[in-house]
């Protein structure tokens, strides 16, 4: 096995502030994401969408083998195939699949099988996970890193002033079937991408976020040795 090289770390990001100035100022744009279902058809680029994907594709992955795939959609044809297919599996969610209790969580969303929304937006990111490279390789922890790539996807769209909502009909399977995708990239997640409508409205039990107290812990005490 030949020996791992490594290069200096020169190419280094050097923000203008200090990191808690950075990392507040983005926080204050990440905190004013919302999962949107009313979009405008106001055209987005291609090229932003393009950097989009780019800064999802900079996620660390196990073994660095990149275990994900990004598909574009914006035929309006396209996305209409694919709306039909997602509320195919949206009514047998609300009707037959959802618990009581699932369908009470969903409830102050304001949720439904209607997806009107994937016609009326400009882009559809569907993200696949490769349980296999493509060249038959092993990957390791698709799960972990295809979910580290989706959220810096997210950021990304936010920090470039468009909305996103993270859907995931349950089954996926149609998705690959619509895209011809191969049998080793699945479905993870579909991701429209716009403008908000003029006249969006979120759900107010969605604005409340625990307060930090509640999902930091420092040092925590474990306790004397005995």
């Amino acid at each position: 096995m030949p020996e791992p090289v490594f290069v200096p770390f020169e190419d280094r990001y050097v923000p203008a502030g200090p990191p808690e100035v950075e990392a507040a100022r983005f926080h204050d744009a990440l905190r004013r994401r919302r999962s949107v279902r009313m979009f405008s058809d106001r055209p987005v680029p291609r090229e932003a969408i393009e950097n989009i994907v780019r800064c999802a594709c900079t996620a660390p992955s196990g073994a660095n083998k990149q275990p994900w795939r990004f598909v574009a959609v914006s035929d309006p044809a396209l996305k209409h195939r694919i709306r039909l297919g997602a509320e195919a599996e949206e009514r047998e969610l609300y009707s037959r699949r959802a618990s009581a209790q699932w369908l009470a969580d969903l409830e102050p969303l304001g949720t439904d099988e209607n997806k009107a929304y994937l016609d009326v937006v400009p882009w559809l990111i569907v993200v696949f996970k490769l349980s296999r490279g493509d060249d038959g390789g092993k990957v390791y922890y698709s799960e972990e890193s295809v979910g580290i790539a989706t959220g810096m996807l997210l950021a990304a769209a936010q920090m470039a002033g468009l909305a996103t909502l993270t859907h995931t009909p349950s089954p996926m399977a149609f998705l690959g079937e619509i895209l011809g995708r191969p049998a080793h990239e699945k479905p993870y997640m579909l991701i429209p991408v716009g403008y908000p409508s003029e006249d969006c409205t979120v759900p107010q039990h969605a604005l409340g976020r625990r307060p930090l107290e509640e999902s930091l812990i420092i040092d925590p005490t474990l306790g004397a040795p005995a």
